[in-house]
């Protein structure tokens, strides 16, 4: 083992200003360790946090009883002692890549499962939580609330968290692979699907994620500026995204105004001019993406009315005896939409569904720089049911509008040339999340699956992947005769690239900011839109 390691993360449980007062008590005391034990306590600007070097292994924990002995922080450094001792012990070290939903299901598994086993989740953010903070829509708070058991998760004495590293950049996954005994890909799918139709480049054409994005606070789309002077904004797409967007646009400001959407996106949706969204899918009314709580959240948008077109439902009655009960739930809800609008008051905003219809141009208006609306090809169905194909019938349709938002789908992208990828199907090629042809090399999530699914979905998927790898230890497949380094190994690699992580501490203190300055403006909190700001409030 390399006798200059540095221990990364060292956090306890005690009050914050307790924590505080002992690490800068102990950098007078130099941990009141004996002369030539070697262990040397340097400590950061984060509270609960600093650096352990330990340039002779075998006197470090004789050092930490006698700080546990002389110490007035007991339970600080008892919570030291027993990390030290778990990220350097014999144990399983296990990593994950990615912060999100999939990467803490799978940590939260493993943890429960093996009381020995040590697990280091990396993020690409200095934050964590992924999609849940980034992709659920700012009026979902419920939704929100799985962060408190990510959270229990990350602050388990057994798991580390390691913000603003990118792996594949800063460390490689075969790094990872040699540090520990199991490295777990639950990075998601950053990219978009193109619709790979002319005109897509056009001003005022974006996709969904870019625009979640947006408007929830991901810092590489703070730059987005949509220009909401126009009246109509055609979505692509059906799913519960395409939903979300289009009531984000249509929702009355003061509602919005209590949520965690960004100010500036709020300075924008101030300003819109839209009044009109058409939801348009490839499908019919019995294919339809999207549940039935999406939809009952659009109908009951304020001074808002659903546009329907009644030809869309005619057929579907005698189809109705047949459906499962979810998928007939909400095609009655539709139909039942259909015919109380039709008797019902002008609202000053609508929205509507647009059945068989596939995108085949994006359309310039006269300068050619900008969109003007989108041409469709109208579609009739082959077989029924989930199973129905949409097919062209050769004629087309014009909508004028003045923005476009593609809502037809992420996807992931290769992570590392090391590892396996397939590019159809933008997923890592996979069996019940043991990656193909590489040892020791698991995926959750997304990158597993495919983008679908909601959290529910994420969550079983991880807990398949997680109990797969358990099964590999427990036949033999993963060798854990071998000690590995873990987060030692790769802490000391990324000091040696320049690279400092941001530990869950250091993010608690990004997130406390975040909400007193929400709440000086009566919201849950106020997001950094800028990772520059992150981390200077993190390290501050």
């Amino acid at each position: 083992m390399n006798n200059n390691v540095l221990v990364n993360e060292v956090h306890g449980g005690g009050a914050e200003s307790e924590s505080e007062s002992c690490a800068a008590e102990l950098g007078l005391l130099a941990l009141c360790s004996p002369a030539g034990c070697g262990l040397r306590f340097i400590p950061s600007t984060s509270s609960l946090h600093g650096f352990v070097t330990v340039r002779n292994m075998k006197g470090s924990f004789t050092a930490l009883r006698c700080v546990l002995q002389t110490s007035r922080c007991h339970g600080v450094f008892s919570s030291l002692a027993r990390r030290l001792s778990s990220a350097s012990g014999p144990g399983p070290k296990v990593c994950i890549v990615g912060g999100g939903p999939a990467g803490f299901y799978t940590a939260q598994h493993l943890l429960k499962a093996r009381d020995d086993m040590v697990v280091d989740v990396y993020e690409r953010l200095p934050v964590p939580f992924g999609l849940v903070r980034f992709g659920v829509a700012p009026d979902h708070p419920e939704v929100k609330n799985v962060i408190n058991t990510f959270t229990q998760t990350a602050q388990h004495e057994r798991c580390y968290f390691y913000g603003n590293v990118n792996v594949g950049t800063d460390v490689s996954v075969e790094e990872l692979r040699k540090a520990y005994h199991a490295v777990v890909l639950s990075y998601g799918a950053e990219a978009n699907r193109s619709m790979s139709v002319s005109g897509e480049g056009l001003a005022g054409v974006f996709s969904a994620r870019d625009f979640v994005g947006w408007y929830n606070g991901l810092p590489s789309n703070k730059e987005l500026q949509p220009d909401l002077n126009c009246e109509t904004v055609v979505i692509l797409g059906q799913g519960n995204v395409a939903l979300d967007v289009a009531r984000i646009l249509l929702s009355p400001l003061d509602l919005l105004k209590k949520t965690d959407i960004t100010q500036h996106a709020l300075d924008i949706l101030a300003a819109s001019q839209v009044r009109r969204v058409l939801i348009v899918g490839r499908r019919g009314p019995l294919q339809i993406a999207c549940t039935i709580k999406e939809v009952r959240e659009m109908i009951n948008l304020p001074d808002t009315a659903a546009d329907m077109l009644p030809a869309d439902f005619e057929s579907i009655p005698e189809a109705l005896k047949d459906l499962p009960r979810p998928r007939k739930r909400l095609t009655e809800l539709m139909m039942k939409t259909v015919k109380t609008e039709s008797g019902q008051h002008k609202a000053n905003k609508s929205w509507g569904f647009r059945f068989l219809r596939s995108p085949l141009e994006v359309l310039p208006g006269p300068d050619g720089k900008r969109v003007a609306g989108v041409r469709l090809a109208v579609n009739k169905l082959e077989c029924s049911g989930e199973d129905a194909k949409a097919v062209p019938t050769g004629q087309t349709e014009d909508l004028e509008c003045g923005m476009v938002i593609s809502s037809i789908g992420y996807k992931s992208l290769p992570i590392d040339p090391c590892v396996p990828f397939d590019p159809r199907s933008a997923i890592v090629p996979n069996n019940m999340g043991r990656v193909k042809d590489t040892a020791g090399l698991y995926c959750s999530g997304w990158v597993k699956r495919g983008p679908t699914g909601v959290i529910a979905t994420t969550m079983n998927d991880s807990f398949d992947t997680a109990r797969m790898l358990l099964k590999d230890m427990d036949s033999g497949m993963l060798n854990l005769s071998v000690n590995k380094p873990g987060g030692q190994e790769i802490t000391a690699l990324l000091k040696e690239r320049g690279v400092r992580a941001v530990s869950f501490p250091e993010w608690e203190k990004i997130n406390l900011e975040e909400v007193r300055r929400g709440t000086a403006v009566g919201k849950p909190r106020e997001k950094f839109l800028d990772v520059k700001e992150m981390l200077a409030v993190a390290w501050s």
